[in-house]
């Protein structure tokens, strides 16, 4: 059930409205977080190492 749906909970409701979905939005946050150190730790192929990787600047030609 989605926080947003209608439910027998208007005070929950009513904070929804007044300060957004929490939940919803942490939720969201820690999937991207999950998919990110997914592509971070994937072990399958070798793969070089990029400036973006290593947080290094991006090198001019």
């Amino acid at each position: 059930m989605s926080a947003t749906a209608r439910s027998d909970a208007p005070i929950y409701e009513r904070l929804i409205r007044e300060r957004g979905d929490v939940a919803a939005d942490a939720r969201r946050t820690a999937e991207a977080t999950w998919q990110e150190v997914g592509r971070a730790m994937d072990f399958r192929l070798p793969r070089p190492i990029t400036t973006r990787d290593a947080g290094l600047p991006f090198p001019s030609a």
